[in-house]
């Protein structure tokens, strides 16, 4: 019964194939995406003439091996030759791929050492891969920022409409002058992880202990998106990449504005809050717990557990401060101390154990976070 039916299997799955919708068969894209930087340029030509030389190869090769077996065939009366070998037919043979893969490896060589140039850059971005983030270090500048997926979670769980750039959105975007050389030092803080934009021909490794280095100049302003292209663990595929290249007065005004912040931040760290703004700042910071603990504190069963009535929220606020800043071996609960700064650690944590049912009434103020720094 499964063996007679098996035909009218494989039909249904080529009819299935055959009658793709139209939304589908448009992403069947034939070539390297259109790039926006020169090394884009330079790989897509290399790319395109490696192509052609293939091509006139394999019709070479072909249309010689198709005449050979027509012209030479039985029935016109011809027989096998009888040789074992021929010294100058090796020979050819030998010497015209050699030939070929020299001609190809020049421009390939020159593109690679290109490729690899990182010298006189106009500025210098760290990038540095987390589970499932990333930070950027702008190294010129003096600040930094972790990038996280934004996607709402009800578009992953299937309980909403999925948005145009569905897994591919930030909440922070690498912001990057156009026209500017930018030199890219690329490591790991855990697991190996892989930062690609296509649009951008980047693509480097991201190893923990090590630091590779990459440049792009963005001719084009735009938003570029890509991901981690390494398996890096169970939300490998959550780790977007967002580069929004901009004018460069566009992006001074941008990175004033990114030093004016962490300026405040400093300020405000260095101050007495109230109670009330802390847990109204810390429901703001909490959309970072919410992907694992959840908006409502309650967790996920058996996976993450619950900030409602756990021990750890009505315990000791040392232990919270402890658990929240340096994260549990072996856990998925990850460190906060470098992620998050001393205002947003004490709100967050003034807010979880002041909400989800949690009324310890404490109130933690960032010179406390300070101390245990």
């Amino acid at each position: 019964m499964l063996r007679s039916s098996k035909p009218f299997a494989v039909l249904a799955m080529f009819s299935m194939l055959l009658t793709a919708t139209t939304a589908v068969k448009a992403e069947w894209g034939l070539n390297l995406p259109t790039p926006v930087t020169p090394i884009g340029e330079e790989i897509l030509n290399l790319h395109n003439l490696i192509m052609l030389i293939c091509a006139v190869i394999f019709v070479g090769v072909f249309s010689v091996m198709f005449y050979s077996l027509y012209a030479h065939r039985k029935s016109k009366g011809h027989e096998a030759s009888q040789f074992s070998h021929s010294t100058k037919a090796e020979i050819i043979w030998s010497v015209i791929p050699a030939l070929i893969l020299v001609g190809m490896a020049i421009p390939s060589t020159a593109t690679l050492i290109h490729m690899e140039d990182t010298t006189e850059a106009d500025l210098t971005v760290k990038i540095t891969g987390y589970q499932w983030k990333w930070r950027y270090d702008y190294l010129d500048s003096g600040f930094h920022f972790y990038s996280n997926l934004s996607t709402d979670r009800a578009q992953i769980l299937n309980e909403a409409e999925k948005g145009p750039n569905y897994l591919l959105e930030v909440d922070r975007e690498l912001v990057l002058p156009v026209g500017k050389k930018v030199r890219f030092l690329v490591t790991a803080n855990d697991v190996i992880h892989a930062w690609w934009v296509p649009k951008l021909a980047v693509k480097k490794d991201a190893i923990p202990g090590f630091i590779n280095e990459i440049w792009t100049r963005i001719d084009e302003p735009g938003t570029y998106r890509g991901q981690c292209a390494e398996l890096c663990g169970k939300d490998h595929g959550f780790m977007p990449i967002v580069v929004r290249a901009v004018p460069p007065e566009e992006y001074d005004a941008w990175v004033a504005e990114k030093q004016a912040a962490m300026e405040q931040a400093a300020a405000d760290g260095a101050r007495a809050w109230g109670r009330n703004e802390l847990i109204a700042k810390g429901k703001e910071v909490h959309s970072t717990c919410a992907v694992c603990h959840g908006a409502d504190g309650k967790g996920i069963p058996n996976v993450f557990p619950p900030i409602a009535g756990s021990d750890v929220a009505q315990g000791p606020v040392e232990q919270h401060l402890e658990v929240v800043m340096n994260g549990r071996q072996g856990t998925p609960m990850q460190a906060f101390k470098h992620q998050l700064n001393d205002v947003e650690l004490a709100a967050v944590i003034t807010y979880q154990r002041n909400s989800f049912g949690n009324a310890t009434g404490d109130l933690i103020q960032p010179a406390d976070v300070s101390v245990l720094r």
